[in-house]
């Protein structure tokens, strides 16, 4: 048996012709589980008890279960366990314009990044379409609102499980599905190239987001392993390419680690390194993890590599912290319930 949210609608109606039933009922099918999100296929009134019957042989809805919730101000970060037992987690980011959710796409992440907690545990599996559906799903139900917004920022890198990602955009995309719009929804890359080319002959206008961290290799080497197989050259090339097929712009994400990547020296090379292209940077504030190696720049010093940025004329935002009071880096909550 299959989680029938790991379908997309073409696929159900396929599956459904090959029942000798009309196809059609994929659209009903869709809106029961996204529209009015039921979990029990006899809940579904408008389809006929064989077809329940015969659904209900190859097919289950869900199996991701909530673990455990922690709140601060306007964030909830939830740990889920999978029907494997193994654990992820989402972030959920209330704004004024509505409610976002980070999503994770794999079990722990083979990156290896050293300021990030999900790379702290290796990766076991990459999560397939339904287990991140059933992220959105589950945070909804708890909150009895619409999200708004996803972001795939989560545990694990997307483009190592490019086909599921890809899977899982088009059927929440889809207007039977959840209906979010492409351009409310964002994939980050810490930087494949081979996933960025990919991406850009994707059809849906989806926004991609690149963590860049540091401005040369030396640094980003320091920081992030993938630096070794990917330089920032080649990386920069695909961004180029990436908004010349697309004609979208890219959000280059920053995180400001102290004495480390936040001098003046590294704003003035970021800005050589992407002044001209269609890009943005957004700086995050770094949230306090068990590494000790890392802490979090000082207000002053973020200020100014800012204002730097803004004097050269790069389009740039600081996020809006989230989570300070609660685990809410991004793996952290996994991670220390794992090590218990």
């Amino acid at each position: 048996m299959e989680n029938i949210y790991n379908k997309t609608i073409e696929e159900l109606e396929k599956y459904l012709l090959n029942q000798d039933v009309k196809a059609f009922h994929a659209k009903q099918i869709f809106e029961w589980l996204y529209q009015k999100q039921v979990n029990d296929f006899h809940l579904m009134s408008n389809l006929s008890k064989n077809l329940i019957s015969v659904i209900k042989n190859d097919f289950f809805i869900g199996n991701l279960k909530l673990k455990k919730k922690e709140e601060d101000i306007d964030v909830n970060k939830y740990l889920f366990e999978l029907s494997d037992n193994h654990l992820i987690e989402a972030v959920l980011m209330k704004h004024n314009y509505g409610n976002s959710l980070c999503v994770s796409s794999q079990i722990g992440c083979n990156m290896g990044c050293s300021f990030c907690e999900s790379g702290r545990l290796k990766k076991v599996r990459d999560l397939l379409p339904g287990e991140m559906i059933e992220q959105i799903l589950l945070v909804e139900q708890d909150i009895n609102e619409r999200i708004s917004s996803v972001v795939i920022m989560g545990i694990g890198e997307p483009f190592d499980n490019y086909d599921n990602v890809m899977k899982f955009i088009r059927i929440i995309n889809h207007p039977f599905g959840l209906a979010i719009g492409a351009r409310h929804i964002t994939i980050s890359t810490c930087g494949l190239v081979p996933g960025i080319n990919k991406f850009a002959l994707e059809p849906f206008q989806v926004n991609l987001a690149l963590s860049l961290h540091a401005p040369n290799d030396d640094l980003r080497l320091k920081l992030m392993p993938i630096a070794s197989v990917y330089k920032l050259k080649d990386i920069m090339q695909a961004i180029d390419e990436y908004i010349k097929k697309t004609n979208r712009r890219v959000t280059i994400e920053y995180l400001l680690l102290e004495d480390i990547n936040d001098t003046e020296e590294c704003a003035f090379e970021l800005i050589n390194l992407i002044k001209g292209k269609n890009v943005y940077v957004n700086l995050i504030p770094y949230n306090v993890t068990s590494n000790k190696n890392y802490k979090k720049s000082k207000k002053m010093q973020t200020d100014k590599f800012y204002d730097i940025l803004i004097k050269n004329k790069i389009n740039v935002t600081t996020r809006r912290e989230f989570g300070t009071k609660i685990t809410a880096a991004c793996g952290q909550l996994r991670a220390s319930e794992v090590e218990k």
